[in-house]
């Protein structure tokens, strides 16, 4: 169970940074305020679907989290 935990944390600070760097990117890159707004939610929204799937995996869910080393 704390392996589990182990790489939840890690997966979470993982996808976190490319979410982050997503974001970043969206609100450097100079387009019109909804397309902007709008890429901003869907970055949102699949993150928090990534962390939901994630979750589910952790307790049982669905299939096993994928290992990081073999």
């Amino acid at each position: 169970m704390i392996q589990g935990l182990i790489y939840f944390v890690v997966y979470l600070l993982i996808i976190g940074l490319i979410l982050w760097l997503l974001i970043y990117v969206v609100d450097n890159i100079p387009m019109p305020a909804p397309f902007a707004q709008i890429a901003r939610v869907v970055i949102m929204v699949v993150g928090a679907l990534i962390v939901i799937v994630m979750l589910l995996q952790l307790v049982g869910g669905i299939g096993p989290m994928p290992k990081l080393v073999p």
